[in-house]
């Protein structure tokens, strides 16, 4: 039986509001499902970019949450 691995790929929109993306993997195999919209794709190669790019076009999500805000002085 294949082993099932899961990671997140998460931003945030203009809002503040936090979108996410996880991959789960089996195999060679990634499924991407978003919690926001329910979005289902399936992809192979490159799905962190997929699910960016998913995230910046259904719900102009680009703020990355692990990325220090710049100073504002």
């Amino acid at each position: 039986m294949p082993q099932i691995d899961t990671s997140k790929v998460s931003r945030r929109d203009r809002h503040g509001r936090e979108h996410v993306v996880r991959v789960a993997r089996t195999g060679v195999q990634r499924t991407l499902t978003c919690d926001t919209c329910g979005w289902l794709r399936r992809a192979q190669f490159l799905p962190w970019l997929k699910a960016q790019e998913h995230l910046a076009e259904a719900h102009e999500a680009t703020v990355d949450p692990a990325q220090p805000s710049p100073d504002t002085d």
